[in-house]
């Protein structure tokens, strides 16, 4: 049997994340407590027809889990169980307005906390679940549409034989992706968004192809980029990463970023490399 262990920041999506999974047909169960989780691993491996994947949904309101969470996931690997960790996150100024808009109370907030400090700390204390995670997502940008289908798309591919390479372009101006494990800017490239006839279009629209491809220094940023991943690809693999972001920034995220983000995912996937390419600042 898979384990899932969805965690992440109070806001950032969680409960969406788990709906999304309880759609596929998937048995999920939120905040278990943590001394339960082993015996309830073995409680479902032990029944005559487990589950082929099951989620555990576990954040900060479960703080002894974390306290002793290197622990528990040992225990965990010992009895034979594969888990992955896919952990949610948003930027401060987003979480504070989401939770201001909901008026929901942040788990970590009392009358000594503030609503920003709570966020903090929360952050510090989900530290060891974020580096150990299989798929980071950032949900500043991201719609709960864009989530449910990350999160479906991950478990669909995600098996430990495999790895799927996500090309994510950005505008730098819009902020860094928090989820991303490499990110490459390409500003220093001919910008077509000097030229006024060029600006309406996108880097996936023809003119802009055509202007980019007038200027060597695209096919060297391009053909840089696939030799860098080309080199570490296998020893990620080796270290059983299911799942790497790669972020190709510009500044506004709608012309060089996108043109190259979309040439680098072809070229992987013609090698028959499992591919994603998404466009963050695109409608």
């Amino acid at each position: 049997m898979n384990l899932l262990i969805i965690s992440g920041l109070s806001g950032s999506g969680k409960t969406i994340a788990l709906q999304a999974l309880e759609d596929l047909g998937i048995y999920c169960i939120d905040n278990l407590p943590a001394a339960l989780l082993p015996h309830f691993v073995e409680q479902l491996t032990n029944t005559g027809n487990p589950p082929k994947t099951a989620v555990i949904g576990l954040d900060a309101r479960n703080r002894a889990f974390l306290k002793d969470a290197p622990k528990i996931l040992d225990q965990l690997k010992s009895m034979g169980i594969n888990y992955q960790i896919i952990f949610l996150e948003a930027n401060d100024a987003v979480l504070v307005k989401r939770f201001k808009e909901t008026r929901r109370k942040h788990p970590m907030i009392d009358k000594h906390t503030s609503l920003l400090e709570g966020i903090t700390l929360e952050r510090k204390l989900l530290e060891p679940l974020s580096l150990n995670a299989a798929l980071r997502v950032d949900t500043t940008h991201r719609t709960p549409h864009q989530l449910r289908q990350q999160i479906q798309e991950f478990v669909d591919t995600g098996d430990e034989n495999k790895i799927t390479l996500l090309f994510e372009s950005f505008g730098f101006k819009h902020g860094t992706p928090l989820d991303a494990d490499y990110v490459f800017d390409v500003r220093c490239l001919p910008n077509p968004y000097w030229q006024p006839e060029l600006r309406r279009f996108t880097g996936m629209d023809e003119p802009i192809e055509r202007f980019m491809t007038n200027h060597d220094q695209a096919k060297e940023m391009i053909n840089d980029i696939r030799s860098f991943i080309d080199k570490w690809l296998p020893v990620f693999m080796k270290e059983g990463r299911s799942y790497i972001t790669i972020a190709i920034g510009c500044t506004g995220g709608q012309h060089r970023s996108v043109y190259i983000a979309d040439k680098l995912g072809k070229m992987f996937s013609d090698r028959g490399v499992h591919t994603q390419v998404r466009h963050r600042e695109l409608p």
